[in-house]
């Protein structure tokens, strides 16, 4: 297996895309207006409507389109967008928004007060089984103050409250368009207010996004205001990795996501084109979370002994070949949430293991070698969902199981399930364990997603644990930075140490282009590739 080595230029440019647009088209020339790009990408969303979509790659294509109150700029802070400037009241429950006066929806509707208050108003509705309703947990109403201000009230303080504002789940779609019923379908008639509009949608194909000629409303962290440089953005769609390398290498496409490891000599280091990469792990890491209330996993060394019984590092390393860093924590090693204490304290204690399985009676043997208790094997199965499975992680996880087989007579079976069966199973709250990354938001909100009693795992469970779901609650409610972080550093080590969670790796979003593609960046809020909206092309 070959060794992939990142020199000192190709750094200085992976470097300063991380640091955001703003220095590498600082460092790229003049952004000249004009031409139209081809954008291979791996995943095909399953929805366009980022209020419905629950898939990671949905939303970085939905920000084409879709705006937001606020944006969060690289360094944690947020900045004006579609709401020019905001105030949160004493007690925390009250966020006043003043909002642009001047912009419009693409089906040419207005936008202001009202359509915040139809959208935050629709998204809570249970009716309209919106995902983005998860960072709504506290919102009571919206009331229009003025044409041009609104407020937004909760129930409670929710710390994280802000930067669901600037989540493009929460992104402002045309009244008009959301009384027409579902959008997942995209194409005109899922009207935003972004820099592109969506002109048309041709399944298992492409997407083809058309330049908003009147947008002048750009994020306070972007590059350039005005109108996007592209007159013309398509998305392909190009499942599989090599297809999507030969497609930029031959030039039917200016630009790829999803680069694997193996593809990285193609594009690092070569004149004609460029390679970027994202932040390591800056939302959560790949992780397999553990539905503990289910046997065998109910008892706490069965858990921990399918945590210690491989060793991650090594086989982080031959599916990746370096290029993203093994996971100890939930939360990734870019987040400023990080609980560094994490590092190294868990993990590749074979004997360990194995002797937490004889204590847990687990001490017979089927024919096949695996663990056996009363006749019955030692068996979990891992539930991956189909439209999920991207960048070798099935390919990961077949080595842990081979692993876990060979160290510990584990036998942990990994299904490839449809999104119906992954749907059924979290309804009735016995999935098994399911592999994932969760979207971008505040760390509190993260972890009560994955782990929290109304998250999206656990909230059809009858008794999920009274004390990492009480000390989530309390990270919410808090305020106080500090508090806070402390609470969040105690969340994390306690999903390890009761292994609710075993995290795998810090995932990165490889991006690799022509070297006449300018002006790509990564949107802090999605850990993800931005939209297209300061892109260019040099002549």
């Amino acid at each position: 297996m070959r060794k992939i080595s990142i020199s000192p230029r190709t750094a200085i440019v992976i470097a300063s895309v991380m640091l955001g647009g703003q220095l590498a088209q600082a460092q790229e020339g003049k952004p000249v207006s004009g031409g139209a790009i081809t954008w291979g990408v791996a995943t095909e969303p399953s929805c366009f409507d980022p209020h419905r979509a629950s898939q990671q790659a949905a939303f970085f294509v939905a920000r084409n389109y879709i705006d937001s109150l606020v944006g969060k700029k690289t360094d944690g802070t947020f900045a004006p967008w579609l709401a020019t400037e905001w105030s949160i009241s004493p007690d925390g429950k009250e966020y006043t928004y003043k909002l642009r006066e001047d912009v419009v929806f693409h089906d040419g509707e207005k936008f202001d007060a009202a359509a915040v208050k139809a959208n935050y108003d629709f998204v809570k509705k249970p009716e309209n089984a919106a995902n983005a309703v998860a960072l709504l947990q506290y919102f009571d109403r919206a009331e229009v103050v003025s044409p041009y201000v609104v407020k937004l009230i909760l129930t409670q303080p929710d710390s994280t409250f802000l930067e669901s504002a600037s989540n493009v789940k929460l992104g402002i779609i045309s009244p008009k368009a959301l009384a027409k019923g579902d959008l997942c379908g995209g194409g005109p008639v899922l009207a935003g207010s972004g820099p592109f509009v969506f002109e048309r949608y041709s399944r298992g194909q492409s997407a083809v996004f058309v330049r908003n000629k009147d947008y002048k409303w750009g994020p306070g962290y972007a590059a350039h205001t005005g109108p996007a440089y592209l007159d013309r953005v398509t998305l392909r769609f190009l499942p599989e990795a090599a297809v999507r390398a030969g497609a930029l290498t031959s030039g039917q496409v200016d630009l790829i996501e999803g680069v694997q490891p193996t593809d990285v000599a193609l594009f690092a280091d070569q004149a004609e084109f460029k390679l970027l990469t994202g932040p390591s792990g800056a939302s959560t890491s790949f992780t397999f979370n553990i539905n503990y209330t289910i046997p065998p996993a109910d008892d706490v060394r069965v858990r921990r002994a399918l945590r210690d019984g491989f060793d991650l590092e090594p086989l982080v390393k031959q599916v990746y070949l370096g290029t993203v860093p093994r996971a100890w924590s939930i939360i990734g090693p870019a987040n400023p949430a990080y609980n560094k204490a994490l590092v190294g304290a868990w993990g590749n204690n074979i004997a360990g293991a194995n002797k937490l399985l004889d204590e847990a009676g687990w001490t017979g043997r089927d024919a096949e070698g695996f663990r056996t208790k009363n006749g019955v094997r030692l068996k979990i199965d891992v539930g991956y969902p189909q439209p999920y499975v991207r960048d070798n992680r099935e390919v990961l996880i077949q080595g842990i199981q081979a692993a876990l087989r060979k160290n510990i007579g584990f036998d942990l079976n990994l299904r490839i399930i449809t999104a119906g069966e992954y749907a059924k199973n979290n309804a009735n709250g016995n999935w098994t364990i399911y592999p994932n990354t969760d979207n971008p938001s505040d760390p509190a909100r993260e972890l009560w997603d994955m782990l929290g009693s109304k998250g999206f795992l656990y909230s059809n469970i009858a008794n999920p644990d009274p004390q990492i779901t009480g000390l989530i609650d309390e990270a919410l409610r808090s305020t106080d930075v500090a508090k806070k972080r402390a609470l969040t550093d105690e969340i994390q080590k306690l999903g390890v140490d009761q292994a609710f969670i075993v995290p795998m790796f810090a995932p990165s979003w490889f991006l690799a282009a022509k070297n006449n593609v300018n002006g790509l960046s990564f949107e802090a809020g999605l850990d993800s590739p931005s939209s297209a909206y300061d892109f260019w092309l040099a002549k």
